[in-house]
């Protein structure tokens, strides 16, 4: 039988009414799980439970937060056939993106999950949601970060948030999903990441700076001047359509970036989009700049997986190479554009 750990973070799941507002409540969490016949029933997998110190409201989590979860599944690897991570929804999208880089040659399920109504009220999604986490978990069929969520099951690093408020708070706009839970959970096996290396090992991220400009009509470039620093490692650029961009006043500011080897990756603002800089006259700027393709990432996928090619390489010719190259089945294939 699989055995599989549950390791809480914090987030809405586990959080109680306050006069203040909901908030993480371990003791109470910690409880109610070791109290659901659920999670004792014939078929589902044995499990262990570990709390994070301190649980946080996931808008509090940053590359410190990444680095713990990391390290605590690198140090249990080799005890379990599968975790489960229960995360807040807000930043889930990047905490998921964050660790499928980190773990490199990962060869069993993690699956990130939560709830949009705390488990402490009757009408809880977090139920469910945490039920077939396990059981997907425990059948060990995905072997790659996942978010699982309403009843689908989606690769971590192509997932971002779509609802504050729905039950089917995420969406993979450039993916399809690789299970879907109705009646049963039916599993997409021609989406799943193929198995790339045999040995695991976890690689925490240096916390460099890396900034995210939005572009919109009539953006003031020169107030991102200062931001175009040799501390600056890395910005990704929300163009419009496929990369494109205001031209005016922009120039000087891609120039500076280059001299400083800051990395500019240019992502679409469109969830369904692919950049392509050579489509439109307005999107060739960004590459004769030296700016790089993101192609079909999401802003998510995109922030976490610089904060990791910095922390590996100190070349950026190397770095500017692997963004726009698929590592971990975050983007779609150069030659499948």
């Amino acid at each position: 039988m699989s055995k599989i750990l549950i390791m809480h973070t914090g987030g809405t799941i586990g959080m109680t009414k306050t006069a203040d507002g909901y908030k993480p409540d371990g003791a109470y969490f910690k409880k109610a799980v070791f109290h659901m016949d659920s999670l004792k029933a014939l078929g589902m997998p044995e499990w262990d439970f570990m709390e994070t110190d301190p649980l946080l409201d996931s808008s509090q989590i940053s590359v410190s937060e990444w680095n713990a979860i990391g390290s605590l599944i690198a140090e249990n690897y080799h005890i379990y056939d599968g975790f489960v991570i229960l995360h807040g929804t807000d930043t889930m999208a990047y905490t998921a993106s964050a660790l499928s880089f980190m773990l490199k040659g990962l060869n069993k399920p993690v699956i990130l999950t939560g709830s949009q109504i705390p488990l402490c009220e009757t009408r809880s999604d977090g139920r469910d949601n945490l039920i077939t986490s396990m059981i997907i978990a425990g059948t060990q069929k995905v072997k790659e970060v996942c978010i699982y969520f309403g009843g689908l099951l989606l690769r971590g690093n192509r997932t971002m948030k779509y609802s504050a408020d729905g039950m089917q708070a995420f969406v993979s706009p450039n993916y399809p999903p690789l299970a879907t839970a109705g009646i049963s959970i039916q599993y997409n096996e021609n989406a799943f990441l193929k198995h790339r290396a045999d040995h695991f090992e976890c690689r925490l991220f240096e916390d460099v700076p890396i900034g995210v400009i939005k572009v919109f009509p009539g953006i003031p470039f020169e107030l991102f001047d200062a931001l175009i620093s040799e501390k600056m490692k890395g910005i990704v650029i929300e163009a419009f359509g496929s990369g494109n961009i205001p031209e005016k006043g922009l120039l000087p500011i891609l120039q500076k970036a280059r001299r400083n080897n800051v990395v500019i990756t240019v992502c679409s603002q469109c969830p369904q989009s692919t950049v392509d800089m050579s489509t439109y006259e307005a999107g060739s700027i960004l590459r004769k700049a030296g700016a790089v393709s993101g192609r079909d990432m999401t802003s998510e996928a995109a922030v976490t997986k610089l904060y990791y090619l910095f922390s590996v390489y100190d070349d950026i010719d190397r770095i500017k190479f692997n963004m726009e190259r698929d590592i971990r089945g975050e983007m779609i294939q150069k030659e499948d554009i």
